[in-house]
């Protein structure tokens, strides 16, 4: 279930920091918040899909913590990639 290449790179290239980056805080986060959005959909359609559930809980939590360590390690990256995403700012 993963997303299509040609996705893949739309959301790459929004996101990344360098031509040829796939690995920053930032190509991973966009790269999980695809992924993440394609299985909300799967799951308003599939309520009882468990499974897929579970890797959507295990990916939010993957982009939590990558998002708290940009926010530690650089707040204006921090700030730049949740308004590209359209990520609500968790309360603090």
């Amino acid at each position: 279930a993963m997303i299509p290449k040609k996705e893949k790179e739309k959301v790459l290239e929004e996101v990344r920091i360098h031509d040829k980056d796939t690995g920053s805080p930032e190509a991973q986060i966009g790269l999980l918040t695809a992924e993440i959005k394609r299985l909300l959909l799967h799951l308003k359609k599939h309520k009882k899909d468990m499974h897929s559930k579970r890797g959507l809980l295990r990916m939010v939590a993957r982009r939590r913590r990558l998002l708290s360590y940009l926010k530690e390690e650089d707040s204006k990256r921090y700030s730049a990639i949740s308004k590209k995403l359209d990520l609500k700012q968790a309360k603090e």
